[in-house]
This record gives structure tokens, C-alpha cells and sequence, in this order.
């Protein structure tokens, strides 16, 4: 059996992958599937925390003519529902879970708390982030590096729609080329849409890797933890 080389690790699955094909709500069959695999890299040893967002519900952006606070505490609310729902799954693979959120809801949630957040990894049990860091004007992808840095996890893996980071839409640009890794420097110099620059920053800041890797295939998240060469890999030092 391959070892796995991390041992912690946070993923972050965005709205949309939650979506499949159809861009809006969630595919109950995607779901099932990444699942799938989050189990199979959590019985080889990894501790896995998870941060989904919610774009595929709301953005805090959509609310034209809102104010923005109320849209982006809106967009909190819906990563809660695809966190209940990524926990509805894992369960149906008998994975223990435990979803915390940001904003206070005892009823449905248990609330962040990062030492109770530690301990459920250490015994095993998969934890999702969600409500991002329960403040408007800030990302998932700032509360996946946040979380990771707190947490001490070895990695982010971010899955994306895209198998890595290119120089230009891959979607609409055939010529368009894709890096097989770059320094934090890069990706905040050149403006490629990895992470928002709050997130890379805190990364580079922090000695966090991302991983960038498509989620086309569900099983690409075993194969970035068994540590395949896929997707980009974004760290501090090229020669790292």
C-alpha cells in the first residue's frame, strides 16, 4: 500500500465543485463521490479537514444594489448547507464528522473552536469549516489558509474546476499554459487566480503549500495525497 505524504491536510472544495455539470445547487452523486475518496485518504492515516464555500448557492457579490455585508453574511449561510450536506455523505461511509462554523448556530453546528478542532482530527474524525471566517469582505479561500495555519496542516488542496493554474482561461484560450509550479511571489506578481492575495499572502506568510488540482475526477484527491505529480504546486521556493 502507497503511504500517504501528508498527514494533515485541509481541502478546499469550492461551491460549484459541489454542483457537478449543472452550476447551481448541489449534485447528491458528485457529492457521494468525493466522498468516496475522502474516506480512502482518511483510512491511510490522513487527517483531513475540509473548507467548502458556497458559490453554488450565493455569492456575496450577486447582491447587486445590497449592502455588502448582509450579501457576504448571506454567502456564509450557504456554505452551513453544503457543509450539512458534505456531512449527510461522509456519514453514509460511516466517517465520523463534525462541521464548525464561524457564526454561532449550537443547534445544527458545533462553533469554531481550534483546539476542539485539532482533537476531532487527532482521533480520526473529518471536520468542515464552514461560514467562512464568519466576517464579511473576506473569502473561503483566506478562511482555508487561516484554518490551515491554525490547524498546522502540511497542505491546502485546492480542487478546482481547472487540473492547475494556467497563464490565461484554459476555457477560452486553447494556447493558454499551464505551470507545473510556482513561488507565492508568482501568483501575486503575475495576478493568477490561485487563491485571492489575502489568502496567498497568508500562505506565503505561513510555509503553507497549495496544490492546485482538477476535480473532474474525484480520485485526483488521493492521488495529490500519495504525492502524484498532478496539478500545480505552489510553495515558497521552486527548488523546494
Amino acid at each position: 500500500m502507497h503511504r500517504p505524504k501528508y498527514k494533515r491536510v485541509i481541502l478546499k472544495l469550492s461551491g460549484e465543485a459541489l454542483a457537478g455539470d449543472r452550476g447551481f445547487g448541489l449534485d447528491t452523486d458528485i457529492i457521494a463521490s468525493i466522498s468516496e475518496y475522502i474516506k480512502e485518504i482518511r483510512d491511510l492515516g490522513v487527517e483531513v479537514a475540509i473548507v467548502v464555500g458556497g458559490g453554488n448557492i450565493w455569492r456575496g457579490r450577486s447582491g447587486k444594489g445590497m449592502d455588502r455585508t448582509t450579501a457576504d453574511h448571506m454567502g456564509m449561510l450557504a456554505t452551513v448547507i453544503n457543509a450539512l450536506a458534505l456531512q449527510d455523505a461522509l456519514e453514509n461511509y460511516d466517517i465520523p464528522v463534525r462541521v464548525q462554523t464561524a457564526i454561532e448556530m449550537r443547534q445544527i453546528a458545533e462553533p469554531y473552536i481550534r483546539r476542539r478542532a485539532v482533537r476531532h482530527l487527532e482521533k480520526g474524525r473529518v471536520v468542515i469549516f464552514a461560514s467562512g471566517t464568519g466576517n464579511p469582505f473576506f473569502s473561503t479561500d483566506t478562511t482555508a489558509a487561516l484554518r490551515a495555519a491554525e490547524i498546522e496542516a502540511d497542505v491546502i488542496l485546492l480542487a478546482k474546476k481547472v487540473d492547475g493554474v494556467y497563464d490565461s482561461d484554459p476555457i477560452t484560450n486553447n494556447d493558454a499554459k499551464k505551470f507545473d509550479s510556482l513561488t507565492y511571489i508568482d501568483v501575486l506578481q503575475k495576478g493568477l487566480k490561485v487563491m485571492d492575495s489575502t489568502a496567498t499572502s497568508l500562505c506565503m506568510d505561513n510555509g503553507i503549500p497549495i496544490i492546485v488540482f482538477g476535480l473532474q475526477d474525484p480520485e485526483n484527491i488521493k492521488r495529490v495525497v500519495l504525492g502524484e505529480d498532478i496539478g500545480t504546486y505552489v510553495k515558497e521556493d521552486r527548488k523546494c
